[in-house]
């Protein structure tokens, strides 16, 4: 499915390496953990993936599509093929939970009774369907966190990418969170995660890949988390 070849890029004048000729493929639904202590290159990499950054060397392909030729008309209908989950929600403050998931569709021009169906459903796979006429002023850091994961999967995405989606959470949510992203995958979706979160890979037991300096120095079909 995502193919990484031989991906370099570098930054400013004095070129400096945030990633260093990575490669690497993932498979249609598997679920993996990017790990990496602060400035190995994870949020680079996924930039690159959404085609937001370009690489300075090699190629990442979609399928069989150089995502950094598509065209730029033809780039939205790319990037709704990947959902994507943030560390800090990015949810709107004026919207209910409902809202907020419906907005994903609206920007996505789907019509009124799609809407009304799709997101109960989104928000009920991630067990807040007895909040969905809530505020996010009135949910709790994890329940913001599963609107947010409701809001990348509604429109049926290929790929949900969540980098550091555990980051603002306690113990409890952050378990909550994990075994979503885990159901999630289970249904078929590809997942990918970024996580500085031991106890998240643990969990886990999935394919771990590990950065540093820009490379990948290790790739564990069924790793643990070694920084």
């Amino acid at each position: 499915m995502l193919y990484f070849e031989n991906v370099s890029k570098y930054y400013g004048k004095n070129e400096t390496v945030a990633l260093d000729r990575v490669s690497f493929q993932i498979a249609p639904k598997e679920f993996v953990s990017i790990v990496g202590h602060s400035g190995a290159g994870k949020t680079t990499l996924l930039k690159m993936l959404i085609a937001e950054d370009k690489p300075t060397e090699g190629a990442i392909f979609y399928e069989s599509q150089d995502i950094h030729k598509i065209s730029r008309a033809k780039l939205p209908s790319f990037r709704r093929k990947i959902g994507t989950i943030f560390q800090d929600f990015k949810l709107l403050a004026n919207k209910t939970a409902f809202e907020n998931v419906a907005f994903a569709m609206e920007a996505n021009s789907r019509d009124d009774d799609e809407i009304a169906m799709s997101v109960p459903q989104a928000l009920e796979l991630v067990d807040l369907s007895d909040k969905m006429h809530h505020f996010p002023s009135e949910l709790s850091g994890g329940e913001k966190q599963r609107v947010a994961i409701a809001r990348a999967l509604v429109n049926q995405p290929d790929i949900i990418i969540a980098d550091e989606p555990t980051g603002n959470l306690d113990p409890i949510a952050t378990y909550e969170v994990v075994q979503i992203l885990k159901k999630i995958n289970d249904l078929g979706t590809t997942v990918i995660l970024t996580t500085h979160n031991k106890g998240v890979i643990d969990i886990l037991e999935k394919r771990v890949i590990t950065m540093d300096g820009g490379r990948i120095i290790r790739d564990d079909r069924h790793g643990k988390y070694l920084l």
